[in-house]
């Protein structure tokens, strides 16, 4: 008798695509996805919206036996996150050298140029329950004019998700 096949595990999406974009990323910009998606976390909040690195120059070698040196990160910033990331610029290269584990980044050079955010989907509000419903009903039963009691309905549909 054989064993029951075990069903084969589904592969997380995140993973296919880092496998995918990693090697264009690091043959076209010479960093990986895992910096991108750590970024926000190496920034200070206020920038982690505004700037978004874009490559990383590594210095060309003539030889192989030529020594390492570190490279220079391009990071793309709007109007004043440029000013206040070139104040912390310094603070910001220990930490994407930490977050490499070596020292790997010896300065930034910023491009000023707009940065599109990180699209959020968008959240997906909890049902309102039955007892609630039959309440904000009740409520809004005294309101003759149709349109407005409908409207009422719905804003208290709504802050009734937003709570929960």
């Amino acid at each position: 008798m054989t064993p029951p096949r075990r069903p084969r595990q589904p592969k997380q999406i995140g993973g296919l695509v880092s496998d995918v974009l990693d090697p264009v990323l690091a043959r076209r910009a010479g960093m990986t996805s895992e910096l991108l998606a750590a970024w926000p976390q190496i920034v200070p909040s206020m920038l982690a919206e505004t700037t978004r690195p874009q490559k990383i120059n590594w210095p060309r070698r003539a030889h192989e036996d030529d020594p390492f040196k570190p490279a220079t990160l391009v990071v793309a910033a709007e109007s004043m996150a440029a000013l206040h990331l070139q104040h912390q610029s310094g603070e910001i290269i220990q930490r994407v050298n930490a977050f490499f584990g070596f020292q790997a980044v010896e300065r930034l050079q910023l491009v000023q140029k707009p940065v599109q955010p990180e699209r959020k989907p968008p959240r997906r509000k909890a049902p309102v329950s039955p007892a609630d419903e039959k309440r904000i009903t009740a409520l809004a039963e005294g309101i003759e004019d149709e349109g407005l009691r409908e409207a009422l309905i719905r804003l208290g549909r709504s802050v009734r998700q937003e709570r929960r």
